[in-house]
């Protein structure tokens, strides 16, 4: 009688063990699909400025169409993407490179650089940039921790019996992007 007690007592706090578990791989596995919305967030806010910031800079440099058009299609191949976080990660990875290139040719129009229009799109999409990173930085730390819950034991087994997988992390595919550029006026 003892040993079948001991042996429901057993089971018992298995169960909540288990319970316990996936409960905070649903919790955990929320949170990281919130900080993928709030990366989103951020991408459409930047999505929204650039047309403004792309017609500013037509004033002052219609003939660097070739810059201008990169733009464009890079936003428009980020806007319309819908795969996986790996592929927007290099998705979104062009669109900065492009925006670069926006801002170096800025270099080359002082009356641009003096345009408070332009001034003004520029800061906003600095802060943007400055959101997104700290987006990308929150949806990392969230992974990591959702990653830890589904490889680490007793997280590891309940994470196999009902089929949790990791999320990846938002990442550069360039080494040369980890680079911090320089911005001269």
């Amino acid at each position: 009688m003892t040993s079948l007690l001991v042996i429901l007592a057993l089971l018992v706090v298995l169960g909540f063990l288990v319970i316990g578990t996936y409960n905070a791989l649903i919790r955990d596995r929320n949170e990281v699909k919130s900080a993928w919305s709030s990366i989103d967030v951020q991408l459409k806010r930047r999505y929204d400025l650039i047309p403004n910031l792309i017609e500013t800079v037509k004033g002052y440099a219609g003939h660097e169409k070739q810059t201008l058009e990169a733009v464009v299609q890079a936003r428009q191949q980020a806007v319309n993407f819908s795969g996986g976080v790996e592929q927007r990660a290099q998705v979104e990875n062009t669109l900065t490179a492009a925006l670069r290139s926006l801002f170096a040719l800025a270099e080359a129009y002082p009356d641009l650089k003096a345009n408070q229009n332009f001034l003004l799109l520029q800061e906003e999409l600095a802060n943007t940039e400055n959101k997104i990173g700290f987006s990308r930085q929150y949806y990392n730390d969230a992974a990591k921790r959702y990653k830890n819950r589904v490889e680490m034991f007793p997280g590891n087994i309940v994470a196999g019996i009902f089929n949790f997988q990791a999320e990846p992390f938002f990442e550069l595919e360039a080494a040369a992007e980890r680079t911090v550029p320089q911005v001269k006026f």
